[in-house]
């Protein structure tokens, strides 16, 4: 009898995906509107420079390289969310298949505590280090927003970490359904 809680358990835990996915997707235009954002200042920069009646913006550059670093950082997490980060799989077909569970999990814990690490010591560092000063170019823009992409990306690491953690617990207790093989013998 205890053994039928668990897939109720996960039955219910499972309504809760699409939340992950409207994130997921509110992710993807926040780094669709960075790099668009990033395309027309590198070009608006371009063109002033060899353009003679169009001055080059000062601040172009500043502006240019932040918004790289937050698209870096957000599309990391994206990465996370499909399971597509970089991760060593050549022993996989070779391990058995309960090992290459329990290394899914410790990695899942490993990038849980490192987005943690990012949340809680890049708040710390945008409030404290962005207090300190203002971009060159631009003075009255404070250096925090400079270092806000990294709590950020931490507590996107956190969510979608705790949602591959979740996938990897029930593939425990689930058993997987063999789609290609089926698909193969029809």
């Amino acid at each position: 009898p205890g053994g039928n809680y668990m897939p109720k358990i996960f039955s219910v835990l499972d309504k809760i995906k699409p939340v992950y996915d409207i994130a997921e997707k509110v992710m993807m235009v926040i780094c669709k509107l960075l790099l668009i954002a990033d395309i027309l200042v590198t070009c608006y920069m371009v063109i002033g420079r060899y353009i003679p009646f169009i001055p080059a913006p000062v601040w172009g550059e500043q502006v240019v390289l932040t918004l790289m670093v937050y698209m870096a950082v957000l599309s990391a997490t994206l990465a996370i969310r499909n399971n597509a980060h970089i991760r060593m799989t050549c022993f996989d077909p070779y391990l058995p298949k309960t090992l290459i569970k329990v290394l899914d999990i410790i990695s899942d814990l490993l990038v849980l505590a490192l987005g943690y690490v990012m949340l809680v010591h890049g708040w710390t560092a945008a409030i404290k280090l962005g207090a300190r000063g203002f971009y060159d170019s631009l003075p009255w823009l404070s250096r925090f927003w400079m270092y806000l992409p990294v709590p950020v990306a931490g507590a996107g690491m956190i969510v979608f970490s705790i949602e591959q953690l979740y996938q990897h617990i029930k593939a425990f207790f689930v058993k997987e359904e063999k789609t290609e093989e089926k698909e193969v013998a029809a």
